[in-house]
């Protein structure tokens, strides 16, 4: 067999270990995403069973709370019942309305058990839920926006006061979903002012903006083509003071806000932005159902 020249042989060899090369790159590039894979894998399997058990824990005590809260209710109208009847029977046997205060008592302690023991579950799920933010905690989500490129100024008016745990929530989601409208409509630089308004007993939060106005100066645009854009007469104003804004994030702020006794509108400014305001006229002694002081009754 004839050899090959050395030039052609050299060349050859060259190829050939040229391709061994890529080859081997191949090979090592494909066994570490592999092995990426497998951890990825194996993160996600660890992940999901510590999900599955996580939702089978809360699975057994919300059946807990359940079987509980059906006991408790059958114990009230055990006790409802027996206090009809001693109303009746003690208008001839006082001894019989003594037997059965003494039976609605015993029933009392045990239903005040049962339901103690139902917020120590309701606790234990709410702390490994983690901490739910509060209204004092407003500071942080203002830095984190400003942080995402807001620019927020912020007012407060009249005596502030602490608000119960529900009501703090509503206000604080409230303001989250406004500020990130704020941001995604606006843009980098929008300017926002939020205003708290505190009386007696109630509560007006207010935020303005002016992403209009900002997302079209971003775009860079001259004075006078901005000035067109931004340019608004009777008909935007008009519409500006009839039209009911609509969307999930609004629908959410609205339920937030009624759950506590208010009332919220969202408008445009035309050529400015987005305005929200949400009034709780009783929220300082409103609990998500009704408003009543009671601190001096």
């Amino acid at each position: 067999m004839p050899s090959l020249p050395q030039p052609v042989w050299l060349a050859v060899s060259g190829g050939l270990l040229v391709v061994a090369i890529v080859l081997l790159v191949l090979l090592l590039v494909t066994a570490r995403r592999l092995r990426a894979e497998r951890r990825e894998a194996a993160e996600d399997d660890r992940y999901t069973a510590r999900l599955q058990v996580s939702v089978a824990d809360q699975s057994g005590r919300l059946r807990i709370i359940r079987e509980l809260h059906d006991v408790a209710v059958h114990r009230v109208s055990a006790m409802v019942a027996q206090a009809d009847g001693a109303r009746y029977a003690g208008a001839t046997d006082p001894t019989a309305a003594v037997r059965a205060a003494q039976t609605i008592a015993e029933t009392g302690r045990e239903t005040l058990a049962d339901m103690r023991r139902v917020m120590t579950l309701v606790r234990e799920s709410e702390a490994e839920a983690g901490p739910q933010p509060r209204l004092r905690s407003t500071r942080e989500l203002f830095t984190t926006m400003r942080n995402a490129g807001l620019s927020v100024l912020v007012e407060e008016h009249g005596e502030p006061y602490d608000l119960n745990a529900g009501a703090e929530l509503a206000v604080y989601r409230i303001l989250q979903e406004a500020l990130s409208n704020s941001l995604k409509y606006g843009g980098d630089g929008t300017e926002v002012r939020v205003a708290f308004t505190w009386t007696a007993s109630g509560l007006a939060v207010k935020v303005d903006d002016d992403g209009f106005r900002n997302a079209v100066l971003r775009r860079g645009l001259s004075a006078d083509e901005a000035a067109a854009e931004l340019s608004y007469g009777v008909e935007e104003d008009l519409r500006s003071l009839t039209q009911e804004l609509t969307g999930p994030g609004i629908q959410e702020m609205r339920a937030r806000t009624e759950l506590f006794g208010g009332t919220l509108t969202a408008s445009e400014t035309p050529g400015v932005g987005f305005s929200i305001s949400a009034t709780f006229p009783s929220i300082r002694f409103h609990n998500g159902v009704h408003g009543v002081d009671l601190s001096h009754r």
